[in-house]
């Protein structure tokens, strides 16, 4: 009883933490989950990138898709995820593997009727169970399981809007890491005055607008230079922090990108570009 499956990384636009909306974008870089079965109780559970890493997350994710869909007689297995994504940058690492572990589960049970937000919300509640999260990271997991952006009520787990999303993307991630359960919530909190404006900008579809507004407030919270989003700017669609950082995401055409990405070479720290992504998570039918 195998299964495997991959969910793309995102971007933010608004960070949920001031007023519980948030609105995040997937992009095309992904993190695999292989899950096997068994009749044997316990979860083992292995990150490939990092033998030392936390796997509370990926773990609680398997438990939960057994307790809710597993007959009587499977009672454990075992769980690996490989990372194209950097852990503890905001970009959304743990949304897409709780993502892919979940749909992997499910790929090994063979069950194949169950929604693909329901089964995003099974990923959420094992991220709350595990204490990785602060908000439940809804708006961060349903970008990653169903493509495109996002906004969302994380207080009710509610999808409030979904739309295609076509840009070129960049992202610098400075050296230092940011663990989101290690985030200062007041400081945040303290911006929501701006974050609710942002709000308003992303239920209209002014996201570009909206993860640059929401990039200055939320750098200027939490501790980070803005100086990769001025950097970017103004030849650019959007440049935000990305969740609670350290990582500056910037959205463009091609040509845009370009020039983000040369400047952004310059900074300490490392830089990709890639796409954005409209198909979300996928169970990997060719394994």
């Amino acid at each position: 009883m195998d299964g495997a499956a991959r969910a793309p990384g995102a971007g933010t636009v608004l960070n949920a933490i001031a007023t519980g909306t948030g609105s995040a974008f997937a992009i095309d870089r992904f993190i695999e989950a292989h899950v096997s079965l068994s009749t044997s109780p316990g979860i083992v559970a292995e990150v490939a990138e990092d033998e030392a890493a936390d796997t509370t997350l990926i773990t609680s994710c398997v438990e939960v898709t057994l307790d809710r869909f597993a007959p009587p007689d499977i009672q454990g297995g075992s769980v690996r995820t490989e990372s194209e994504l950097p852990m503890a940058a905001g970009l959304k690492s743990s949304s897409a593997a709780a993502n892919a572990t979940v749909l992997a589960t499910l790929d090994a049970l063979d069950v194949t009727d169950v929604d693909r937000l329901d089964a995003c919300r099974i990923g959420v509640a094992a991220a709350r169970d595990a204490g990785v999260t602060i908000t439940g990271a809804f708006d961060d997991a349903s970008a990653s399981m169903l493509g495109g952006v996002t906004v969302t009520d994380n207080g009710e787990d509610k999808l409030c809007r979904h739309d295609r999303f076509e840009y070129h993307v960049a992202v610098h991630t400075p050296p230092e890491r940011a663990y989101s359960a290690e985030t200062d919530v007041d400081r945040c909190r303290a911006v929501a005055p701006v974050a609710t404006i942002v709000a308003e900008l992303a239920r209209d579809g002014r996201y570009a607008a909206a993860m640059t507004v929401n990039g200055f407030a939320f750098a200027g919270a939490l501790g980070f230079s803005t100086e990769p989003m001025v950097t970017a700017l103004p030849d650019i669609a959007g440049v935000s922090l990305s969740g609670t950082g350290p990582s500056t995401v910037a959205i463009g055409t091609a040509a845009q990108i370009d020039g983000v990405v040369d400047r952004w070479q310059e900074l300490s720290g490392s830089v990709f570009r890639t796409r954005t992504n409209n198909e979300g998570a996928v169970v990997e039918v060719d394994r």
